[in-house]
């Protein structure tokens, strides 16, 4: 069954002044205090509910501009195309080349993960083993966790002479990157990342290059990935 002309016009009306909603305010816009119909209305345009604030607020389909990472913001909001934060949290430590530690987790959400992570271990989603002085978490296929922690000991090079005024999660980020496509510079680099929806100069990527040693048209043998 088709949705009312005038209740696609009332979410218009309400997500034009806003990217994302309560309950509350979806059943002010469409007069009506029934829970049923604003959710039959929203399944039938497509919607997103938010994987931070306990899943409270709502967005339509077609407003998120999700970056590589699947996740998309507004005002702190955040939303994932995975859906919940447990969905979320699997999927990026699934994909990443080099696992997570809960800390980077954090950043890339921006919320706490402790009891999402304990959960996905403590089910046999993803699994964590110590690393230096942190947990990393990794896949639960055992092949693809042995190279995750092979990727992440790649990423083990000093500390750089002074402390970079840049998150940890960004340094691994460019760093990862160096190690995929040691022929390319820091402003290439971190083109790659912009396009991914991460917000980082070429400025920054030259610092990182420059802290760690890494040449410009090639990673040092610490950070290359063996060809053998």
């Amino acid at each position: 069954m088709s949705t009312p002309v005038r209740y696609l016009s009332q979410l218009n009306q309400l997500f034009r002044r806003k990217r994302a909603a309560l309950l509350d305010d979806l059943r002010a816009a469409l007069g009506t205090r029934s829970r049923t119909t604003v959710f039959r209305i929203l399944k039938a345009v497509g919607y997103f509910t938010s994987y931070s604030h306990a899943g409270r607020y709502y967005t339509l389909q077609r407003i998120p501009k999700f970056d590589r990472w699947g996740l998309w913001a507004w005002r702190g909001i955040g939303f994932s195309s995975r859906g919940t934060l447990r969905a979320t949290s699997a999927f990026l430590i699934e994909q990443s080349a080099a696992g997570h530690t809960h800390e980077e987790l954090e950043h890339r959400l921006g919320l706490r993960v402790y009891d999402t992570l304990r959960s996905l271990v403590g089910s046999g989603v993803m699994t964590r083993e110590r690393f230096e002085d942190v947990y990393l978490y990794l896949s639960a296929d055992p092949k693809k966790a042995a190279a995750q922690v092979a990727a992440r000991r790649e990423l083990q090079v000093p500390a750089p002479p002074t402390a970079l005024p840049f998150e940890p999660l960004l340094v691994i980020d460019i760093l990862v990157q160096a190690i995929h496509h040691p022929r390319e510079d820091a402003a290439a680099i971190a083109g790659r990342l912009r396009a991914a929806g991460r917000q980082v100069a070429a400025g920054q990527a030259e610092e990182v290059f420059h802290a760690y040693g890494v040449k410009k048209t090639a990673v040092p043998s610490r950070l290359r990935r063996s060809q053998a």
